[in-house]
Protein backbone atom coordinates (compact mmCIF):
# COMPACT_ATOMS: atom_id res chain seq x y z
CA UNK A 1 0.00 0.00 0.00
CA UNK A 2 1.40 3.37 -1.03
CA UNK A 3 0.79 5.90 1.74
CA UNK A 4 1.38 9.58 2.33
CA UNK A 5 1.66 11.53 5.56
CA UNK A 6 -0.35 14.68 6.25
CA UNK A 7 1.29 16.64 9.07
CA UNK A 8 4.76 17.60 10.24
CA UNK A 9 4.39 18.37 13.96
CA UNK A 10 5.85 16.57 16.99
CA UNK A 11 3.47 13.60 16.68
CA UNK A 12 4.19 13.19 12.97
CA UNK A 13 7.93 13.27 13.64
CA UNK A 14 7.90 11.04 16.72
CA UNK A 15 5.37 8.41 15.66
CA UNK A 16 3.91 8.56 12.17
CA UNK A 17 6.99 9.06 10.02
CA UNK A 18 9.08 6.32 11.69
CA UNK A 19 6.12 3.94 11.78
CA UNK A 20 5.32 4.41 8.09
CA UNK A 21 8.95 4.33 7.00
CA UNK A 22 9.72 1.14 8.88
CA UNK A 23 6.61 -0.79 7.85
CA UNK A 24 7.41 -3.70 5.49
CA UNK A 25 4.09 -3.55 3.66
CA UNK A 26 3.90 0.20 3.16
CA UNK A 27 5.52 2.36 0.52
CA UNK A 28 6.01 5.69 2.28
CA UNK A 29 5.52 8.08 -0.63
CA UNK A 30 5.82 11.56 0.84
CA UNK A 31 4.80 14.28 3.23
CA UNK A 32 2.50 17.28 3.05
CA UNK A 33 2.28 19.92 5.75
CA UNK A 34 0.77 23.30 6.37
CA UNK A 35 4.32 24.63 6.64
CA UNK A 36 6.19 23.69 3.44
CA UNK A 37 9.59 24.14 5.06
CA UNK A 38 8.70 21.65 7.80
CA UNK A 39 7.44 19.18 5.19
CA UNK A 40 10.71 19.54 3.33
CA UNK A 41 12.75 18.90 6.46
CA UNK A 42 10.77 15.81 7.45
CA UNK A 43 10.77 14.42 3.90
CA UNK A 44 14.53 14.81 3.69
CA UNK A 45 15.05 12.76 6.86
CA UNK A 46 13.12 9.82 5.35
CA UNK A 47 14.19 10.23 1.75
CA UNK A 48 10.67 10.86 0.45
CA UNK A 49 9.01 13.62 -1.52
CA UNK A 50 7.74 16.81 0.09
CA UNK A 51 4.44 17.84 -1.50
CA UNK A 52 3.40 21.47 -1.66
CA UNK A 53 -0.12 20.58 -2.79
CA UNK A 54 -2.24 18.12 -0.83
CA UNK A 55 -4.22 17.04 -3.90
CA UNK A 56 -0.96 16.13 -5.65
CA UNK A 57 -0.12 13.83 -2.76
CA UNK A 58 -3.61 12.30 -2.81
CA UNK A 59 -3.19 11.57 -6.52
CA UNK A 60 -0.01 9.58 -5.84
CA UNK A 61 -1.11 7.30 -2.99
CA UNK A 62 -3.57 4.61 -1.96
CA UNK A 63 -3.92 5.87 1.61
CA UNK A 64 -3.03 8.72 3.92
CA UNK A 65 -1.97 8.87 7.55
CA UNK A 66 -3.02 12.06 9.30
CA UNK A 67 -1.15 13.75 12.14
CA UNK A 68 -2.91 17.10 12.33
CA UNK A 69 -5.23 18.95 14.75
CA UNK A 70 -8.72 17.41 14.85
CA UNK A 71 -10.50 20.13 12.85
CA UNK A 72 -7.87 20.00 10.10
CA UNK A 73 -7.87 16.21 10.15
CA UNK A 74 -11.63 16.06 9.70
CA UNK A 75 -11.57 18.38 6.70
CA UNK A 76 -8.72 16.55 4.98
CA UNK A 77 -10.12 13.10 5.82
CA UNK A 78 -13.30 13.97 3.94
CA UNK A 79 -11.22 15.24 1.02
CA UNK A 80 -9.04 12.12 0.98
CA UNK A 81 -12.01 9.73 1.25
CA UNK A 82 -13.75 11.45 -1.64
CA UNK A 83 -10.55 10.91 -3.63
CA UNK A 84 -10.84 7.18 -2.85
CA UNK A 85 -7.97 7.03 -0.36
CA UNK A 86 -7.96 4.81 2.71
CA UNK A 87 -7.54 6.60 6.04
CA UNK A 88 -5.22 6.07 8.99
CA UNK A 89 -6.48 8.76 11.35
CA UNK A 90 -5.70 9.92 14.86
CA UNK A 91 -7.92 10.54 17.85
CA UNK A 92 -10.09 12.49 18.31
CA UNK A 93 -11.74 12.00 14.94
CA UNK A 94 -13.11 15.55 14.89
CA UNK A 95 -13.86 18.34 17.37
CA UNK A 96 -17.58 18.50 16.60
CA UNK A 97 -20.38 16.05 15.88
CA UNK A 98 -21.05 17.64 12.49
CA UNK A 99 -17.44 17.25 11.37
CA UNK A 100 -17.26 13.69 12.67
CA UNK A 101 -20.45 12.75 10.85
CA UNK A 102 -19.03 14.24 7.64
CA UNK A 103 -15.99 11.97 7.88
CA UNK A 104 -18.14 8.87 8.45
CA UNK A 105 -20.44 9.74 5.56
CA UNK A 106 -17.49 10.36 3.22
CA UNK A 107 -15.90 7.03 4.18
CA UNK A 108 -19.16 5.15 3.63
CA UNK A 109 -19.91 6.88 0.33
CA UNK A 110 -16.44 6.18 -1.05
CA UNK A 111 -16.21 2.63 0.29
CA UNK A 112 -12.72 3.21 1.68
CA UNK A 113 -11.22 1.65 4.79
CA UNK A 114 -10.60 3.68 7.93
CA UNK A 115 -8.65 3.01 11.11
CA UNK A 116 -8.38 5.51 13.94
CA UNK A 117 -5.29 5.20 16.12
CA UNK A 118 -6.41 4.76 19.72
CA UNK A 119 -2.98 3.77 21.05
CA UNK A 120 -4.11 1.29 23.71
CA UNK A 121 -6.22 -0.66 21.22
CA UNK A 122 -3.10 -1.49 19.19
CA UNK A 123 -0.78 -2.53 22.03
CA UNK A 124 -0.78 -6.35 22.30
CA UNK A 125 -1.36 -6.89 26.03
CA UNK A 126 -4.08 -4.24 26.47
CA UNK A 127 -5.72 -5.27 23.19
CA UNK A 128 -5.93 -8.89 24.31
CA UNK A 129 -7.32 -7.83 27.72
CA UNK A 130 -10.01 -5.63 26.15
CA UNK A 131 -11.11 -8.42 23.81
CA UNK A 132 -11.19 -10.94 26.67
CA UNK A 133 -13.27 -8.70 28.96
CA UNK A 134 -15.71 -8.11 26.11
CA UNK A 135 -16.20 -11.87 25.85
CA UNK A 136 -16.52 -12.34 29.62
CA UNK A 137 -19.32 -9.78 30.06
CA UNK A 138 -21.38 -9.40 33.20
CA UNK A 139 -19.70 -6.16 34.20
CA UNK A 140 -21.32 -4.04 36.88
CA UNK A 141 -19.13 -0.95 36.75
CA UNK A 142 -15.93 0.42 35.28
CA UNK A 143 -13.51 3.07 36.52
CA UNK A 144 -10.88 4.82 34.41
CA UNK A 145 -8.22 7.39 35.23
CA UNK A 146 -6.16 8.87 32.42
CA UNK A 147 -3.88 11.45 34.00
CA UNK A 148 -1.21 13.25 32.03
CA UNK A 149 1.32 15.92 32.98
CA UNK A 150 1.54 17.59 29.56
CA UNK A 151 0.94 21.05 31.05
CA UNK A 152 2.89 20.52 34.28
CA UNK A 153 6.07 18.68 33.31
CA UNK A 154 7.70 21.77 31.81
CA UNK A 155 9.30 20.04 28.82
CA UNK A 156 6.49 18.26 26.99
CA UNK A 157 6.55 19.03 23.24
CA UNK A 158 2.75 18.77 23.04
CA UNK A 159 2.10 21.48 25.63
CA UNK A 160 2.26 24.22 22.99
CA UNK A 161 -0.44 22.62 20.84
CA UNK A 162 -3.23 25.22 20.39
CA UNK A 163 -6.02 22.66 20.01
CA UNK A 164 -4.81 20.74 23.07
CA UNK A 165 -4.74 23.92 25.15
CA UNK A 166 -8.25 24.79 23.97
CA UNK A 167 -9.81 21.34 24.32
CA UNK A 168 -7.80 19.95 27.23
CA UNK A 169 -7.86 16.47 28.67
CA UNK A 170 -11.46 15.75 27.71
CA UNK A 171 -10.61 15.66 24.02
CA UNK A 172 -6.96 14.58 24.23
CA UNK A 173 -6.94 11.65 26.67
CA UNK A 174 -10.69 11.15 26.89
CA UNK A 175 -10.65 9.14 23.64
CA UNK A 176 -8.07 6.75 25.14
CA UNK A 177 -10.23 5.99 28.17
CA UNK A 178 -13.40 5.62 26.11
CA UNK A 179 -11.65 3.36 23.60
CA UNK A 180 -11.13 0.87 26.45
CA UNK A 181 -14.48 1.22 28.23
CA UNK A 182 -16.89 1.20 25.28
CA UNK A 183 -15.95 -2.12 23.64
CA UNK A 184 -16.27 -3.82 27.04
CA UNK A 185 -19.27 -2.09 28.63
CA UNK A 186 -21.21 -1.22 25.47
CA UNK A 187 -22.12 2.00 23.75
CA UNK A 188 -23.09 4.85 26.06
CA UNK A 189 -26.82 5.43 26.44
CA UNK A 190 -26.09 8.80 28.01
CA UNK A 191 -23.51 10.89 29.79
CA UNK A 192 -25.12 11.33 33.17
CA UNK A 193 -22.60 13.71 34.77
CA UNK A 194 -19.65 15.89 33.87
CA UNK A 195 -17.75 18.11 36.30
CA UNK A 196 -14.51 20.07 36.33
CA UNK A 197 -11.62 19.30 38.66
CA UNK A 198 -8.32 21.17 39.11
CA UNK A 199 -6.73 22.60 35.97
CA UNK A 200 -8.21 20.95 32.90
CA UNK A 201 -9.29 17.88 34.89
CA UNK A 202 -12.78 16.57 34.14
CA UNK A 203 -14.89 13.80 35.68
CA UNK A 204 -17.45 11.88 33.61
CA UNK A 205 -20.12 9.33 34.50
CA UNK A 206 -21.61 7.17 31.73
CA UNK A 207 -24.58 4.83 31.53
CA UNK A 208 -23.79 2.01 29.10
CA UNK A 209 -26.06 -0.06 26.89
CA UNK A 210 -24.80 -3.24 28.51
CA UNK A 211 -26.32 -2.16 31.83
CA UNK A 212 -23.11 -1.07 33.53
CA UNK A 213 -22.05 2.41 34.55
CA UNK A 214 -18.57 3.91 34.44
CA UNK A 215 -16.70 6.84 35.91
CA UNK A 216 -13.71 8.48 34.27
CA UNK A 217 -11.20 11.08 35.44
CA UNK A 218 -9.14 12.85 32.80
CA UNK A 219 -6.35 15.39 33.13
CA UNK A 220 -3.33 16.90 31.41
CA UNK A 221 -2.45 18.99 34.46
CA UNK A 222 -1.74 16.23 36.99
CA UNK A 223 1.48 16.48 39.02
CA UNK A 224 4.13 14.47 37.15
CA UNK A 225 4.41 12.04 40.06
CA UNK A 226 0.67 11.33 39.82
CA UNK A 227 0.52 10.80 36.05
CA UNK A 228 -0.54 7.47 34.61
CA UNK A 229 -3.47 5.49 33.26
CA UNK A 230 -5.67 2.89 34.95
CA UNK A 231 -8.87 1.05 34.04
CA UNK A 232 -10.62 -1.22 36.52
CA UNK A 233 -13.68 -3.39 35.91
CA UNK A 234 -15.88 -5.02 38.54
CA UNK A 235 -18.56 -7.56 37.78
CA UNK A 236 -19.79 -11.11 38.08
CA UNK A 237 -16.33 -12.56 37.46
CA UNK A 238 -14.64 -10.32 40.00
CA UNK A 239 -12.18 -7.45 39.55
CA UNK A 240 -9.74 -6.96 36.69
CA UNK A 241 -7.35 -4.18 35.73
CA UNK A 242 -6.03 -3.10 32.34
CA UNK A 243 -2.47 -4.45 32.07
CA UNK A 244 0.41 -2.04 31.70
CA UNK A 245 2.59 -2.16 28.61
CA UNK A 246 6.06 -0.96 27.80
CA UNK A 247 5.37 -0.70 24.07
CA UNK A 248 5.62 2.82 22.71
CA UNK A 249 3.57 4.45 19.97
CA UNK A 250 5.65 3.48 16.92
CA UNK A 251 5.09 -0.31 16.99
CA UNK A 252 1.46 0.28 17.99
CA UNK A 253 1.01 2.58 15.01
CA UNK A 254 2.53 -0.05 12.75
CA UNK A 255 -0.11 -2.47 14.04
CA UNK A 256 -2.75 0.13 13.19
CA UNK A 257 -1.30 0.26 9.68
CA UNK A 258 -1.57 -3.54 9.53
CA UNK A 259 -5.24 -3.16 10.46
CA UNK A 260 -5.79 -0.62 7.69
CA UNK A 261 -4.15 -2.88 5.12
CA UNK A 262 -6.32 -5.79 6.24
CA UNK A 263 -9.52 -3.73 6.22
CA UNK A 264 -8.75 -2.35 2.77
CA UNK A 265 -8.09 -5.84 1.44
CA UNK A 266 -11.07 -7.59 3.01
CA UNK A 267 -13.68 -4.84 3.00
CA UNK A 268 -14.45 -5.71 6.63
CA UNK A 269 -14.44 -2.67 8.91
CA UNK A 270 -11.98 -2.62 11.79
CA UNK A 271 -13.42 -2.18 15.32
CA UNK A 272 -11.53 1.14 15.57
CA UNK A 273 -12.90 2.61 12.36
CA UNK A 274 -14.32 6.08 11.77
CA UNK A 275 -17.76 4.93 12.94
CA UNK A 276 -16.42 3.90 16.35
CA UNK A 277 -14.39 7.11 16.60
CA UNK A 278 -17.55 9.06 15.82
CA UNK A 279 -19.26 7.41 18.79
CA UNK A 280 -16.39 8.64 20.95
CA UNK A 281 -16.74 12.13 19.47
CA UNK A 282 -20.44 12.22 20.32
CA UNK A 283 -19.70 11.33 23.95
CA UNK A 284 -17.03 14.02 24.20
CA UNK A 285 -19.28 16.64 22.61
CA UNK A 286 -22.11 15.80 25.01
CA UNK A 287 -19.75 16.04 27.98
CA UNK A 288 -18.40 19.34 26.72
CA UNK A 289 -21.91 20.75 26.49
CA UNK A 290 -22.63 19.66 30.05
CA UNK A 291 -19.40 21.20 31.30
CA UNK A 292 -20.05 24.51 29.59
CA UNK A 293 -23.66 24.65 30.73
CA UNK A 294 -22.81 23.92 34.34
CA UNK A 295 -25.48 21.22 34.51
CA UNK A 296 -24.79 17.63 35.44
Amino acid sequence: MRIGLLGTGPWARAAHAPALSGHPDLDFAGVWGRRPEAAGELATVYGVRAYEDVDALLADVDAVAVALPPAVQAELAVRAARAGRHLLLDKPLAPTVAQGRAVVEAVEAAGVASVVFFTTRFQPEPQAWIEEQGRVGGWFTGRAQWLGAVFTSGDDPFAASPWRREKGALWDVGPHALSVLLPVLGEPRRVTAAAYGPGDTVHLVLDHAGGASSSTTLSLTAPPAAAGAMVELRGESGVTVLPETGQDAVPALRRAADALIAAAGSGTPHPCDAEFAFTVTRVLATAETLLHSGTH
